[in-house]
């Protein structure tokens, strides 16, 4: 129960910075804080104590299959997330980047002043 205590701090402190921060870098970075805490919710939804990978091998019975081993769906959602969450932080980087061409600042509120 704890380590679902300390995901949620993850996400929060991402939040945070998504929020609070006016630096356009910090943002991104709060961004990505959160998508890996995420990622790490949903792969602890499919965690079991003691348990084993789901690979079925020839000398193993299917109803102790069943019952020992993990969920894949979570860790193929998030295998799905990961590549998502870097192509989102590609794009953000990249308007970032053009942010910083155009306004020479990466800070919000000087961009939203020189709007225009």
């Amino acid at each position: 129960m704890f380590i679902y205590f300390l995901d949620a701090l993850l996400f929060v402190m991402g939040l945070y910075c998504l929020i609070a921060k006016k630096h356009l870098v910090k943002k991104i970075i709060g961004m990505v804080i959160m998508e890996y805490a995420i990622n790490l919710f949903i792969i602890l939804l499919g965690y079991k104590h003691a348990g084993i990978p789901p690979i079925l091998l020839p000398n193993m019975n299917t109803a102790e299959f069943v019952r020992r081993s993990v969920d894949p769906l979570p860790q193929a959602l998030v295998l799905t997330s990961i590549v998502i969450g870097l192509s989102t932080l590609a794009l953000m980087t990249a308007i970032a980047l053009r942010l910083y061409e155009k306004y020479k600042t990466f800070d919000m509120s000087e961009i939203r002043r020189l709007r225009g």
